[in-house]
Formats: C-alpha cells, sequence, structure tokens
C-alpha cells in the first residue's frame, strides 16, 4: 500500500515493537507528530522539557529494558540538544535510535533557517547514521538501523529526515524486524580450549566485569562461570549490578574510586579475567604497573578494544553470555580456597569505612538500599554522589545502576530515571543527584509530574561542585575556583511549583523516616533535598600518576 513517509515512520516504530518514544516537536517534524497523534493509542509519546531530556530518558529506557530507546527532535537546535544524550548512549554502548527533523532536500546546504548537518556533527558519536534523500529508502533505513543498534557492541543511531520525504509517498510492505544473532563466528574450539587450559593453571584467578556483561545479559552466566572456578569478582563503574553485591566473592568496585580489596586483588592475581570491559583509564591509573604479575584474558565482542588499552595474554572475540557458557561447560570446579581466604581477609581488614562526620551520604544509600530491598533501579547524575551511588547501595539485581559512566554528562540522571521508570514501571526509581548535576536538568521533573511518573530525586545538597572541590582540596591547595555553590534555590518549593512533592533531609534529620515517606508516593515525583557536610570526601581514591593498588584511604587523610 501506498503511504507518506511520516505513515511509514510509525508502521516502521510498530514493525520494531516500539511502545514509548520521547521527544520535542518543531516545524521539520510536524507531519511525523501529526501521525504520532493518529496513534497515540499504540505508542506512547514523552513530552520532554528539553530534547536532551528526551535523549537521556531514551537512554535509560534502554538500559533498563534491554530494548532500543527513541527519541525525536526537529531541526536546527532540536537535534544538536540531542548530541550529549547520543554521546553518552555511545561511550557506554546503549542502543538508541535518535529521530531529527531537517529542513527540505532543496534547502540543504544553503544555511537556511534552522538547519545543521546534524549527520556529520554525531558522526564520532553514532554507530552509524544517515540523511534519508529518497522516501522509497525509508523503511528500509529504519529498519536498519534499529539492527544496527541492537548487534553486536550496542549503540545509538541517528537517522535525519528532510522535511518533504515526511509527506513524499511510497509504497509499504510489513516486514518483520530482523533477528540478532549472537556473535560466534570470531572465535572457535581453540581459542576456548586455549582460554580453559590458562584458567585451570592459574591459582589466583580474578574477574574484572564490565558493561558489556549487562549488555549481553549474562550476569546469571558469570555468577555460574565464577562460582565454578571459585574467582573473586570487582566491576567496573559501567559494570555495576551485573553481579549481586551480597555474593561472598564480590569485592566491590574497580579502579580510581575501588575498593582497597578489588584493586589489591588485580594487582595480587595471576590471571585477570577481563568480560565485557575496555581497560578504561579510572580502572587501570598507570598502564605500566597494571595486573604486573598476572596473565591476562580478555573476552569482548568488539575487536577494537582488544590490547588497545592494556596488551593481553590470550583474547577471545564474541558474544559475553556465549563465551561465559562454553568457557562453563569446558571447565573442572578447582579448589582455590587459599585465595579465597587471601580475599576475606582482605575485606576485614580493609572495609570500605568513613569517619563519623563524613558519612552522611554512606548512610541516607544504605538506609535507601534496605528500604528497597536492595532492588531498585538507581540512576545518577555524575559526580561525587555517583560513585557513593556505585559503592555503598547493594545492587542484587541487573540492570539497576544507570549513569553516565564514559562521558561524565552532568545532568543525565533526571530525564535517565523517567525513562528506566516507564520502562520498568514495576520497580521503584531512584535518581541519586548532586545539587550542581540537579540544576542543569532538573526541568524534567516537570516532565515527571505531568505525567506522573514517580521517580525519587535525592539531592546530595553540599552546595558545592563536591568533585571538582574534592580535587582542588587534595591536589590544588584548597584554592576552591568557582566550585561553591550558595545558591539561594530551595529545592523544596522547586519540587512544589513543578507539581511534585518536596520533602528536607536537614544533616540531623530522620533518615529512614524521610525516605519512608519519598518511597511511598505511587502518582507523583518526590525531591528531597539532603544536607550534607561541604567537605565529604569521595575516598578511597588512587591519586593521578599512582598504580591502583597506591590508595588514598580515609585514615591517610586523617593522619
Amino acid at each position: 500500500m501506498k503511504l507518506t513517509g511520516a505513515q511509514i515512520f510509525i508502521e516502521c516504530l510498530k514493525e520494531q515493537k516500539v511502545d514509548t518514544v520521547f521527544g520535542f516537536p518543531g516545524g521539520s517534524v510536524l507531519n511525523i507528530y501529526d501521525e504520532l497523534y493518529r496513534h497515540q493509542d499504540e505508542i506512547r509519546h514523552i513530552l520532554t522539557s528539553h530534547e536532551q531530556g528526551a535523549a537521556h530518558a531514551a537512554d535509560g529506557y534502554a538500559r533498563a529494558t534491554g530494548k532500543v530507546g527513541v527519541c525525536i527532535a526537529t531541526s536546527g537546535p532540536g537535534a544538536t540538544n540531542l548530541v550529549t544524550g547520543i554521546a553518552a548512549a555511545y561511550m557506554d554502548s546503549v542502543p538508541m535510535v535518535a529521530f531529527t527533523g531537517n529542513v527540505p532536500l532543496s534547502l540543504l546546504g544553503k544555511d537556511s533557517f534552522q538547519e545543521v548537518d546534524i549527520a556529520g556533527i554525531t558522526m564520532p558519536v553514532t554507530k552509524h547514521n544517515y540523511i534519508v534523500k529518497d522516501v522509497t529508502k525509508l523503511g528500509d533505513i529504519i529498519r536498519e538501523a534499529f539492527y544496527i543498534a541492537r548487534e553486536g557492541r550496542p549503540g545509538p543511531v541517528l537517522i535525519d529526515i528532510p522535511k518533504d520525504i515526511t509527506t513524499s509517498s511510497a509504497e509499504y510492505t510489513y516486514c518483520a524486524p530482523r533477528e540478532i544473532i549472537r556473535d560466534t563466528g570470531r572465535f572457535g574450539d581453540d581459542d576456548i580450549a586455549r582460554a580453559v587450559s590458562i584458567i585451570q593453571q592459574s591459582k589466583r584467578p580474578y574477574i574484572y566485569a564490565g558493561g558489556g556483561v549487562t549488555n549481553s545479559d549474562a550476569s546469571k552466566e558469570l555468577l555460574a562461570f565464577a562460582e565454578l572456578i571459585k574467582a573473586p569478582v570487582g566491576c567496573s563503574l559501567m559494570g555495576q549490578s551485573c553481579f549481586p553485591a551480597y555474593h561472598e566473592q564480590y569485592t566491590g568496585m574497580i579502579g580510581m574510586h575501588g575498593t582497597k580489596v578489588s584493586n589489591m586483588a588485580v594487582s595480587e592475581s595471576d590471571l585477570l579475567i577481563v568480560v565485557g570491559a575496555r581497560f578504561s583509564d579510572r580502572v587501570v591509573s598507570k598502564a605500566d604497573r597494571f595486573a604486573r604479575k598476572a596473565k591476562i584474558l580478555h573476552i569482548d565482542i568488539d575487536p577494537a578494544e582488544i590490547n588497545k588499552n592494556i596488551q593481553t595474554y590470550h583474547h577471545i572475540l564474541g558474544d559475553v553470555k556465549v563465551i561465559l557458557t562454553q568457557l562453563t561447560k569446558n571447565l573442572e570446579p578447582k579448589d582455590r580456597a587459599k585465595w579465597i581466604d587471601q580475599i576475606v581477609r582482605w575485606k576485614q581488614e580493609y572495609p570500605l569505612r568513613v569517619t563519623g562526620h563524613n558519612r552522611r551520604a554512606k548512610d541516607i544509600i544504605e538506609t535507601l538500599s534496605e528500604l528497597t530491598d536492595h532492588r531498585a533501579i538507581i540512576t545518577t547524575e555524575v559526580g561525587q554522589h555517583q560513585i557513593w551511588a556505585a559503592q555503598y547501595y547493594g545492587y542484587y539485581l541487573p540492570r539497576s545502576f544507570i549513569s553516565s559512566g564514559g562521558l561524565g554528562a552532568m545532568g543525565f540522571g533526571t530525564g535517565a530515571s523517567i525513562g528506566a521508570k516507564l520502562g520498568r514501571p514495576d520497580r521503584k526509581v531512584v535518581n541519586i543527584a548532586g545539587d550542581g548535576s540537579f540544576r542543569m536538568n532538573c526541568n524534567e521533573v516537570a516532565t515527571a509530574a505531568h505525567y506522573r511518573i514517580p521517580i525519587v530525586v535525592l539531592i546530595m545538597n553540599n552546595k558545592t561542585l563536591g568533585m571538582v572541590r574534592q580535587w582542588q582540596t587534595l591536589f590544588f591547595d584548597k584554592r576552591y575556583s568557582q566550585t561553591d555553590l550558595d545558591h539561594l534555590i530551595d529545592w523544596v518549593k522547586l519540587a512544589e511549583a513543578f507539581s511534585a512533592v518536596g520533602y528536607r533531609l536537614p544533616m540531623d534529620g530522620d533518615i529512614k523516616t524521610v525516605l519512608e515517606k519519598a518511597l511511598s508516593e505511587t502518582d507523583r515525583p518526590v525531591v528531597v533535598d539532603c544536607e550534607i557536610p561541604r567537605d565529604d570526601k569521595v575516598l578511597p581514591m588512587v591519586p593521578p600518576g599512582a598504580a591502583i593498588e597506591d590508595l588514598i584511604l580515609e585514615l591517610d587523610l586523617e593522619n
């Protein structure tokens, strides 16, 4: 049958089982929005307060569900406002398809009103992007974009649609989504056999798990693998929640703000098994001193990551879930009691501890973890609160920690929490924010209030850009240049102005009582202004140029 481009757009979204899109209308996408109006019973559109919020919401939806997140913006500033969100998804390997409108084909390249080369702008931060110049190709482009976003290492794809493409007509025929086949073509029996031999010979194996475990939905396989080989497990920031925090073999986060136990285990292991991680500088720190005693076995789907930052002893290219399953089938159980006992002793000797005046954020997040039975979805902004959320919330379920890890985009969390809650309405969703990050995109509380989305925002309010201030304290002789935020914003009144609920948690306030009230709301967003000390620190911390085992501990600062 013959349909307009805008109608083909809708039919292709329905083919891909898209139920929710996030966006903001404008002149170049009016025909698309007219069709969204006609199909509002089939595809829910969430009007965000800003296009950046739409991109972050699509990101949060994708991370919470494993589906492709979808966002829409008009041409010019609407399109450029998506860029930060697209880049955040690209850095963290999140499947997303972003649609932008553009001026008609006849006006492209003429500096027309609200014209930008959004395909050129986003080329470095997308897996692929398109400018649709022929309406007969629109359907196939959309289908291909959804496939590319999901296959292999996931990531965002952008489709730029000139306005006249949405009004032109072409034949449309239904096409079922192309099946995603897990990548098994780049490794063979010899690769598995060699890895099995390396693992069996090791006495002190350690597993460093990253976001690829989550992307592959391989948490169960990782757990079975770790239990079989009796290896302790630590996670990168992006790997948080892929391995249960309650497990005796879990040692916590690795890297710059990792636990002493995790970082020592990396340094003392004789085999480092890296699963779905990319050896980020925030994990490795001083590369020539990283895991010096260990052979490195790297399991990853992306060949570009092999030997990019750290030289490996052996690697297996392919889908993490499939590879872990194959390894587990071929391995024999081995007693590594001596190594596990060492890990237990380190846990007792080096717990995550803070002094009395410096523990407010820890107490708030640990109380939140207990009240939510360790099963909430936690989104974060970027800064000290982000690391505290990784350190102190005990994640029991996969896809429970959603944060801008690679890009580190302040303002990420509120939009992401909206997307996560709409994708997983059965789960409590809490955005842990700092006052500096939150004020960047706090307008998305209005979005949550309008749609009655019951997210909870905890503002760790220390009236400063906490992480930057921490660096200024430790490495810049306390020259606090432009980090104090002695603003006069009343966050409770702001929440109420957005038709949300606001609570205050002063320094001497009862944490449990306030959080119980916040978590009890079922149809309105809640903002909790949590007062914390200005000079709370994120510790442990690896200073610049140091090896990961040379951490600054709380006790070091007291002496």
